[in-house]
C-alpha cells in the first residue's frame, strides 16, 4: 500500500484539496445564507413574534424542495444554472454551486430547530428590554442556540463531505471521485482502502471537533 501511496502521493493530495475547497465553499454558503434563511423560518413560524405565514410557508416548501431532492439529480438539474453562475458546468467550482445550494437548504432546517430549543422567555426578555430585531437574534437567540447552532453545523459540514463524493459526474474531484477513478476503475484495491480511511480520519476529526467546541459555548 506504501508504494501505491507515494505513486500516487500528487494526486492523492490534488484531490484533497478539492475536497476542501468545495467544502468550504458549501460551508461558507450555509453560514452566510442558510444561517438567516432559518433564523427567517423561526422568526415566521405559527406562534412567534413576527408570524407571517405566506413567507414561512414560501421558505419551507422551498427547504423541504431542496432537501428532498436526490443530490445526484440536483447536480444534473442545476447544470444551466451553474454554467449561469459560474461560467461553466464542469471542475470544482462548478460542483460547488450545487453543493452549496444543498447546504442552504440542510442547514437552515437545522438552525430553525437549534432555535426553537430557545425558551420563549428569552424573547420575550429581550422585548422588555427594548432591543431591536437584530440585537435579539444576535445577542440573544444566537446566543442561547450557539451549542445547537455548533453541533448542527459539524453535522453538516459531515454530510457535504459525503455529497462531495459523488461531484464527479461534474468534473469535480475530490476524494472521492479519486477512490473510484484510481481505486475502483483501475482495481487497485489499496488506494480504494487508504482513501477510505482518509475519509474517516477527516469525519472523525471534524466530528471530535465540532463536538469539544458544542461543549465549549454550551453554558446552560
Amino acid at each position: 500500500m506504501f508504494d501505491y501511496i507515494m505513486q500516487y502521493q500528487s494526486e492523492i493530495w490534488h484531490a484533497i484539496g478539492e475536497t476542501f475547497m468545495m467544502v468550504g465553499i458549501s460551508i461558507a454558503a450555509a453560514l452566510v445564507l442558510g444561517l438567516p434563511v432559518g433564523t427567517l423560518l423561526y422568526l415566521c413560524r405559527k406562534g412567534q413574534m413576527y408570524e407571517n405565514r405566506v413567507l414561512f410557508a414560501i421558505l419551507n416548501i422551498l427547504v423541504n424542495v431542496v432537501r428532498s431532492f436526490p443530490f445526484l439529480l440536483l447536480v444534473v438539474f442545476l447544470i444551466p444554472f451553474t454554467r449561469f453562475v459560474v461560467g461553466t458546468a464542469i471542475g470544482t467550482l462548478a460542483a460547488s454551486v450545487p453543493l452549496s445550494i444543498m447546504a442552504i437548504a440542510y442547514y437552515s432546517r437545522l438552525v430553525e430547530q437549534s432555535l426553537l430549543e430557545v425558551p420563549k422567555g428569552v424573547i420575550e426578555a429581550a422585548s422588555s428590554m427594548g432591543a431591536s430585531t437584530l440585537q435579539m437574534i444576535v445577542k440573544f437567540l444566537y446566543v442561547e442556540a450557539r451549542s445547537g447552532l455548533m453541533l448542527g453545523l459539524t453535522t453538516s459540514t459531515i454530510s457535504f463531505i459525503s455529497y462531495s463524493t459523488v461531484m464527479g459526474i461534474v468534473g469535480g474531484g475530490g476524494i472521492g471521485d479519486f477512490a473510484i477513478r484510481y481505486g475502483y476503475q483501475r482495481f487497485e484495491t489499496e488506494i480504494m482502502i487508504f482513501t477510505i480511511i482518509i475519509m474517516l480520519i477527516l469525519v472523525q476529526a471534524i466530528q471530535y471537533t465540532g463536538s469539544f467546541m458544542a461543549r465549549v459555548l454550551d453554558k446552560r
